[in-house]
């Protein structure tokens, strides 16, 4: 029964989410039950392709990531993938019109196979737009269950989050990106060097967007604010360690939050939203 693959797909999603990333895998359990699977489908997709051009150094990559692309292509075509990730994100293609943002961030993927450095702000705004925001905005379609004004009045706001999230991570993995996968993503880096300076700059402009996300923050549909919420305040506390950590520890180390500080950000996010102060 074609029922029961899917079902089976959209575990395999689930699978994928929580073996991949505790933090967003707990951000979704605390979305409502029925916009669960998409969020899964959607992370479990873009979680794979990630992994090819990051993770599969000793294999084929562009090879990889063109087969990967070509069965996508056709699963949109017949409705159907016997890949359990693809299956289940080319349905939810489908139910909310995530064609084109797919599209996008397929294309910035293989940039990641073709290109090393950033050196220009629009070029680093552009990748960040197909790599980071369009998944925000896919995850935006879901959440408003297809209402376009809605969506249209939320997307500023979800792309501001989608540029955050995608800037912490790129400045707490410098070292990893750099040393072990040849990329410099920040235009105003250069030579492997993380000045005071810079960091700062880099920062601040982080900052401005978390500040501009958190306005579109508040007005999501109950079922998924406090799954963002509480993403929001786990990548604002990283970013505040991050902020008070020397910039030649972070070309030497990979800073992370520790458990316990994520079960408290868990309770205190909570406790707001069970008291309507977010």
């Amino acid at each position: 029964m074609k029922a029961l693959f899917d079902s089976s797909s959209l575990k395999c999603s689930k699978l994928v989410t929580r073996t991949y990333s505790t933090s967003f895998s707990l951000g979704i359990r605390l979305f409502a039950p029925k916009i669960r699977p998409a969020i899964y489908a959607i992370y479990g997709f873009v979680r794979y392709a990630d992994e090819i051009v990051d993770s599969f150094h000793n294999y084929d990559q562009e090879e990889l990531l063109t087969e990967f692309i070509q069965e996508y292509k056709r699963s949109l075509k017949r409705k159907i993938s016997l890949n359990p990730i693809i299956n289940s994100f080319q349905a939810v293609v489908h139910e909310f019109g995530l064609h084109e943002y797919a599209d996008i961030f397929l294309e910035r993927m293989q940039y990641d196979l073709e290109i090393s450095e950033y050196t220009t702000k629009e070029a680093y705004e552009n990748y960040i737009y197909g790599s980071a925001d369009v998944v925000g905005l896919m995850c935006l379609r879901v959440f408003v269950d297809n209402d376009n004004e809605k969506f249209n009045s939320l997307q500023s706001s979800a792309r501001y989050l989608g540029s955050a999230f995608q800037k912490v991570n790129f400045l707490r993995d410098i070292k990893q990106d750099m040393e072990n996968l040849g990329r410099s993503y920040f235009p105003n880096v250069h030579h492997k060097k993380l000045t005071d300076e810079v960091k700062k700059e880099i920062i601040v402009d982080i900052e401005q967007d978390f500040g501009k996300a958190y306005q579109g923050l508040i007005q999501l549909p109950i079922e998924s604010r406090l799954g963002v919420y509480i993403a929001y305040k786990y990548y604002s506390k990283l970013l505040k360690k991050l902020k008070h950590t020397e910039s030649e520890k972070l070309m030497n180390a990979r800073i992370h939050i520790s458990n316990p500080m994520k079960m408290l950000i868990l309770a205190k996010g909570y406790v707001r939203y069970k008291l309507n102060v977010i």
